[in-house]
């Protein structure tokens, strides 16, 4: 049996769909590695928005999701750029999704940590303002008992002048909070309005900034998450952390290689990849917790061609295929996103997404996922 997909070129191939998923139940937990998947919401269907709407989302689907995760051992990276985080999410949204999701953890006992911004604010801010909608946020998560993440903050990068005011807003941020969070590096791949983050384009002199933060308060820093797409980079970023500091990985280009690590040291992971990964992933964590570091790379290394392709540029927009690989996956009755993002990828684009995630086995039943394509494809005007 074959499946008409759309290429590249305006054209119609055969592909001919696995008929056997790969075996990944739920497994003992990690041990060597401390793992989060960046999770995504799952919008209400049947709610009557429109894009400038607020967020609807369908909360039973979304925490399910978030079971599913923990139940294989990795933990959840709650209200992140994954989520839609300013786009399509807005504060009052991820207030809700950080209260419900720590909630859930608690019950679970799930690993979690959630995202700390300043998307409240809605037009330009002083660094007051920044530095209080900051302050809001970390209340909020911290008293919800979950992990903070100091997230790159918009407002923050156009109310700048320079580093000195990005040294400013964080050590006030890290004295007051009651315990170490994850300072979070978003390249402008992932936003554009983030250009220039730490208070240069010059990447090492905006390195240089970053790593003077956590020098100034180790103590308060548990580890950093570095969005920047350049494997070479995070390397020398991590082997330049004070003791104790750990490196979560947001290289969805790299990953593989930056977990296995070197003689010198090697990453965690914190990754939006990880939401459709999530069981393979952790099945490939618990190879590299015997120390069995080919048989870790053997597992993961074939799946950096998905995740390459999903994050392709514009990047932003990776999004769109993680929700669209949960409804194939069966974690959702519908592609319907917050924001009407399910349009930002084309029909080529997600075919090629289901045929690697199919090659790799990622779907638990391919006759669904394959059922899921075709009503796609007919959506588009293909025929079978």
């Amino acid at each position: 049996m074959t499946i008409r997909l759309p290429d590249f070129k305006g054209g119609l191939r055969a592909y001919e769909p696995r008929s056997e998923p790969l075996a990944l139940a739920p497994g003992t937990p990690l041990t060597s590695r401390t793992v989060f998947s960046a999770a995504h919401v799952v919008a209400d269907p049947y709610a009557d928005v429109s894009p400038d709407s607020a967020a609807a989302v369908d909360w039973d689907a979304t925490l399910a999701f978030r079971r599913h995760l923990w139940s294989h051992g990795l933990g959840v990276a709650e209200a992140m750029d994954t989520a839609q985080r300013g786009m399509g999410l807005d504060w009052a949204g991820a207030a809700e999704l950080i209260a419900r999701s720590a909630r859930e953890a608690k019950s679970v006992g799930g690993l979690i940590a959630c995202g700390v911004g300043t998307d409240q604010l809605t037009g330009p801010a002083s660094l007051d303002e920044v530095r209080a909608a900051y302050e809001e946020q970390l209340a909020l998560v911290e008293e919800s008992g979950a992990r903070a993440i100091l997230m790159a903050s918009r407002a923050l990068a156009a109310a700048a002048k320079g580093p000195e005011d990005y040294l400013e807003v964080y050590g006030h941020l890290l004295r007051q909070s009651a315990e170490p969070v994850v300072l979070h590096w978003l390249g402008p791949m992932f936003d554009p309005a983030l250009e220039g983050y730490w208070g240069s384009s010059d990447l090492d002199a905006a390195t240089d900034t970053f790593l003077e933060v956590i020098a100034a308060h180790p103590d308060k820093v548990d580890g950093i998450k570095v969005s920047l797409l350049e494997a070479q980079r995070e390397i020398d970023i991590r082997r330049r952390l004070p003791q104790g500091v750990r490196c979560y990985t947001g290289d969805d280009f790299n990953y593989p290689e930056l977990i296995a690590g070197d003689e010198k040291g090697f990453s965690h992971a914190l990754l939006g990849i990880f939401d459709p990964l999530g069981p393979l992933a952790a099945e490939a964590v618990r190879v590299l917790d015997t120390g069995n570091v080919g048989g870790f790379r053997e597992l993961l290394d074939p799946t950096v061609e998905l995740s390459r392709h999903l994050f392709q540029a514009p990047t932003r927009f990776y999004k769109t295929g993680v929700v669209f690989l949960a409804w194939l996956a069966g974690h959702q009755s519908h592609f319907t996103m917050v924001g009407g993002l399910q349009s930002a990828r084309s029909l080529p684009h997600f075919a090629r997404a289901y045929e690697l995630a199919d090659q790799l086995g990622l779907f638990p039943d391919p006759k669904l996922a394959e059922e899921r394509m075709k009503n796609l494809l007919a959506l588009y005007g293909v025929a079978q």
